[in-house]
């Protein structure tokens, strides 16, 4: 009964999952920087971000949000701060001495819980995350939609979010794709941490439309 209000949740969710953004650029980072199992919790982390989402959506919240220009903008800058911090923590990276050497020290620093929050946090506090999801939850699904088939739609998002940036993960962290980012060593983590910074400027100065 509800198939093509799925198929077109899904639809919509795959073109704007798929596009470049906050998430991507710091799982990357993640994968080449510290391998595979810090790259797939960062996933995981942004995955479980999207119950957050679905839930303030679910109850009504996320409404009130993109109401309130106050309640807008904090998150806004507060997403901004993070990228930022993250962003100009990259650009400060330094060659390291060799290649190997710079893969297996950056593989056993980064702990399971780190990465998943960095994943969490930066899907978490992304104001047009939240505006996709009100706009998800308002405008294409049918407000009489039960809430319980709601909230399957909610487990899916965040299913196939996680999914998808942990099949990302896979790609960037085997250990051709590491190993040739890794000859440009701190370039690398430079052009990253450009992307945060740009990406962090960019929502700075989101409006609320």
């Amino acid at each position: 009964m509800y198939w093509t209000e799925f198929l077109t949740v899904a639809l919509i969710h795959l073109l704007a999952v798929a596009s470049p953004g906050p998430d991507f650029a710091v799982v990357v980072r993640e994968s080449v920087t510290h391998g595979r199992r810090a790259g797939t919790w960062t996933a995981l982390g942004v995955g479980s971000a999207i119950f957050l989402h679905v839930g303030y959506s679910l109850l009504g919240i996320g409404l009130i949000v993109s109401q309130s220009i106050v309640l807008f903008n904090a998150l806004k800058w507060a997403a901004a701060a993070y990228l930022l911090y993250i962003g100009f923590k990259a650009l400060r990276a330094q060659p390291a001495k060799t290649v190997t050497d710079d893969l297996h020290k950056e593989t056993g620093v980064r702990t399971a819980r780190g990465a998943f929050t960095s994943g969490f946090v930066t899907n978490g506090l992304n104001p047009k995350a939240t505006l996709f999801f009100l706009s998800l939850f308002t405008v294409v699904i049918n407000p009489h939609t039960p809430l319980a088939v709601q909230a399957g739609y909610g487990v899916y998002l965040a299913v196939a979010t996680a999914i998808w940036f942990c099949l990302v993960a896979m790609l960037f962290s085997q250990q051709r794709v590491r190993a040739g980012f890794a000859r440009m060593g701190h370039w690398f983590d430079r052009t990253m941490g450009a992307v945060l910074v740009a990406i962090g400027v960019k929502l700075a100065f989101t409006e609320m439309h």
